[in-house]
């Protein structure tokens, strides 16, 4: 407990510059806002140095909830747009595109080859050699229908 008592504007904003280097190396949009926290204690501590340990650790509990909260509906209200909306969805990008049946769909399942891998798929009983084309993903199953 002695530890605590003795805590100043030094020691948060050590510990700022600590959590927002933690956020550079494991990137997640969640550590800069603690350490957003943490160096807004230190700025209200050098102003007003007789501030008890608790209510140093209130201010940080109150400050880090209303940064990431503030930051989550930020981004929700400003969303990021990019020019590949689907890059890391990978069965969204076979959306729309055809292919050739090498496998029955039977009972309204069945299995494609997509270029170095086999995905599920769900959709009308269909024979060989029949063209589909992927219209949605459920998971790791894509929807076809014939063309």
């Amino acid at each position: 407990m002695e530890l605590f008592t003795e805590l100043n504007s030094w020691h948060w904003a050590v510990i700022a510059v600590i959590l927002i280097t933690i956020e550079v190396f494991a990137p997640g949009a969640f550590m800069i806002w603690l350490g957003v926290a943490a160096a807004f204690v230190s700025i209200v501590l050098a102003l007003f140095p007789a501030l008890s340990w608790e209510t140093q650790f209130v201010i940080f509990a109150v400050v880090s909830v209303a940064s990431i909260y503030g930051w989550r509906m930020y981004v929700r209200k400003y969303p990021s747009t990019t020019d590949q909306p689907v890059l890391n969805q990978r069965g969204e990008q076979y959306v729309n595109r055809v292919f050739t049946l090498e496998e029955p769909v039977v009972n309204g399942l069945g299995k494609i080859k997509v270029d170095d891998s086999t995905w599920k798929i769900e959709g009308d009983d269909c024979a060989p050699g029949t063209k589909v084309r992927v219209i949605g993903v459920d998971g790791v199953v894509l929807k076809v229908e014939q063309v």
